[in-house]
């Protein structure tokens, strides 16, 4: 299991790297000590928002972008980890008559071409053609994508 943490150290560094700059440059620019900078790019220390924002500042990287690579990295990392046919690792389960009456009819109400069955709230099931709702987020648009390449 990746930290939180750490995963932020490693997109903060890849993206130093990436610009070919120095800790010291970075640190002076953020003003960060270099120790400090040098811990939160190794996982070693939890860094506040702000010392974060300052540190996407002067590596000119929107915080929201180092968040994203890093909530990427993690899924990726998390759903190799998982076992074949597992669901999300330790997300509790609502239990199945909660979620189907109470998102029966706000799904009907958006449109979403999730209709209740049988007149009893009751949502179709996984095992089901027609299982709920799909989730799309979009990325990012590519002008605002900072590629940084892997170790």
């Amino acid at each position: 299991m990746t930290l939180l943490r750490e995963a932020i150290g490693e997109s903060l560094r890849r993206a130093r790297v990436a610009q070919s700059r120095t800790l010291r440059e970075v640190s002076t620019s953020a003003r960060v000590s270099l120790g400090y900078l040098s811990e939160v790019e190794r996982g070693r220390k939890e860094a506040s928002s702000e010392l974060l924002a300052a540190i996407c500042q002067a590596l000119d990287v929107s915080l929201a972008q180092v968040l994203f690579d890093v909530s990427m990295a993690m899924a990726d990392t998390d759903k190799a980890a998982a076992p074949v046919g597992a669901g999300a690792p330790n997300v509790p389960a609502a239990p199945a008559d909660a979620v189907r009456v109470a998102a029966a009819p706000a799904l009907a109400k958006a449109g979403t071409g999730v209709t209740p069955r049988g007149g009893d709230g009751d949502l179709p099931q996984s095992g089901d053609a027609a299982f709920g709702p799909r989730i799309v987020i979009p990325a990012p648009k590519s002008d605002r994508l900072v590629l940084v390449a892997a170790k």
